[in-house]
């Protein structure tokens, strides 16, 4: 293995340091400071050099390694169940639904509003006769729970479009019932502006099995709308389904074995084990460097310096470890069916995993060639945040001018959240021609706006402020592959560490160096 660690390689130097300075106003002999160097430098070996100096077993990184191996919570099927039975209610209760049509399905005609309500009633009531899947009806006690039916509509509404004239109560009355046989339809064509139909099915997810997995109970709040907030004489129909995952009351499974789930669930415990004793050495290595920072006999040191103390990975493994760690109780508590927080779950495991992937870079930072790149992105971190920072007042700036002008004709201008998007896809190149092909040409003014907008934005952030960001990362690597090749100290560490000759292999670090440091710690 190369010589890994920047923080103690061996510099010639000319002259005492500003950390040797005072060093004798606190230390007895030379031999105190070899040995406040000595521990320092060890502190910075990587695994295989701990290894040699004292024979410490790296237990962090096999404990890292694995974590690798854990895997998360697949809600894979949890989600198919949602999309697929969405899917379901559309065709068994919208009249005429096509696949991909919900964006223009609509009605126009009073006869085809009514048409569309009876028909969601008729085909709730036929649920049985109608659905191959095991969908059910919701009871409350013994008794069904009903079909329900909101409307909205302005109090008092008088509109005559051909006088110019209108008279309306903006305040909404809500009309609520359940029993849809003796309702009679408000005729508020000129006035309603939307109408709601509302109702619960249950169904279980039988795919688990399957997989050796207890099925979950879903609850499907099925809302239908009829929107007609515009009065533009076409009444947008929508579905919307809200699901409530719950554990089933009573069950019963023959045929397969529980074995699988008490693997799993062994799996599990493992990992959280192997967390938490990744969390103890994680955490007992940073309380480790910032005691360290304390030997210095008073001298003040910069602050870069001290941070030199504070290893961010270990502070992203400890993050890694809580994440796996709390992602683990729950899969357990999912599996166990005691929880049916699929999605919390992902999160935390997803992170979890994401960080462990991440930790990996330290390992190859222990090898000259491959840590170049962690060195580049740690000094070019604090530029990049300041150059990010004005970049973003610019784009925020054109996000806000595109959702005011762009907005009403264009679609990928409706809302910040997709200008945003939109304008992101631009820097990278993507979805280019037709972000301009689609604008609308129904104003001129607007379209030769567009046209200018559109341009500015893309020369502006693609020739200039890329080119720009990538010229601080490129700059900031020369210089840090120039201090490589240089070989002179940067900080006042690195100077303070280039004294110490001492090899790793060469068996002093082996030694006992409590009597020094205590003395060292007296005399302060």
């Amino acid at each position: 293995m190369e010589e890994s660690s920047d923080l103690y390689i061996v510099y010639e130097t000319n002259g005492p340091t500003p950390w040797a300075d005072h060093q004798h106003q606190c230390l007895e002999d030379l031999d105190n400071v070899e040995c406040l160097r000595r521990k320092i430098k060890y502190y910075f070996m990587n695994p295989c050099e701990k290894y040699h100096a004292r024979g410490r077993k790296p237990w962090k990184l096999v404990v890292h390694d694995l974590k690798i191996l854990s895997f998360g919570l697949s809600n894979q099927m949890v989600v198919t169940f949602k999309e697929e039975n969405l899917m379901t209610f559309k065709h068994l209760f919208l009249k005429d639904y096509v696949v991909g049509g919900m964006d223009t399905y609509a009605v126009y005609r009073q006869a085809d509003v009514y048409d569309h309500i009876d028909y969601i009633i008729e085909q709730y009531g036929h649920l049985h006769n109608i659905t191959v899947g095991n969908h059910e009806y919701e009871k409350n006690g013994a008794f069904y729970t009903p079909l329900s039916v909101c409307q909205e509509f302005y109090r008092n509404g008088t509109i005559y479009p051909g006088n110019e004239t209108f008279q309306i109560d903006a305040q909404l009355e809500t009309g609520m019932m359940h029993d849809c046989l003796s309702y009679e339809w408000k005729n508020t064509k000129n006035t309603l502006p939307l109408n709601q139909i509302t109702f619960v099915l249950k169904a279980i997810n039988l795919q688990t099995v399957r997989h050796r997995e207890l099925p979950d109970c879903y609850d499907f709040t099925v809302i239908i709308t009829f929107n007609n907030q515009a009065h533009s004489g076409m009444i947008k129909v929508d579905l919307e389904n809200d699901v409530d995952i719950n554990e089933c009351r009573d069950w019963t499974v023959t045929g397969a074995s529980a074995r699988h789930i008490y693997l799993t669930v062994l799996f599990d415990c493992l990992i959280i084990i192997t967390c938490i004793t990744s969390f103890t050495l994680c955490t007992r290595s940073v309380i480790n460097g910032i005691k360290l920072q304390f030997n210095r006999c008073g001298k003040e040191v910069p602050w870069s310096d001290k941070l030199e103390f504070v290893n961010g990975w270990y502070i992203l493994i400890i993050a890694s470890d809580i994440m796996t760690i709390i992602g683990s109780i729950l899969k357990i508590e999912i599996q166990s069916k005691v929880l049916t927080s699929y999605d919390v779950c992902s999160i935390f495991l997803g992170i979890g995993t994401m960080f462990v992937w991440i930790g990996v870079i330290r390992y190859l930072g222990y090898f000259r060639k491959y840590n170049i790149l962690i060195l580049t992105l740690r000094a070019a971190f604090p530029n990049v945040i300041r150059f990010i920072c004005c970049a973003g007042i610019i784009y925020l700036s054109y996000c806000f001018c595109g959702w005011i002008v762009l907005g009403p004709y264009h679609e990928k201008f409706r809302t910040l959240n997709t200008v945003s998007e939109c304008l992101f896809s631009l820097i990278n190149g993507d979805d280019m021609f037709s972000t301009f092909k689609n604008m609308q040409q129904k104003s001129s003014l607007v379209w030769i706006f567009s046209r200018v907008y559109l341009y500015t934005f893309v020369s502006l952030f693609i020739y200039m402020i890329l080119s720009l960001f990538i010229t601080i990362i490129t700059d900031t690597y020369d210089t840090i592959k120039q201090q490589q090749q240089s070989a002179t100290p940067t900080s006042e560490l690195q100077k303070f560490l280039s004294l110490c000759k001492d090899l790793p292999n060469s068996g002093v670090y082996r030694l006992n160096e409590n009597s020094c440091f205590l003395n060292c710690c007296i005399k302060r």
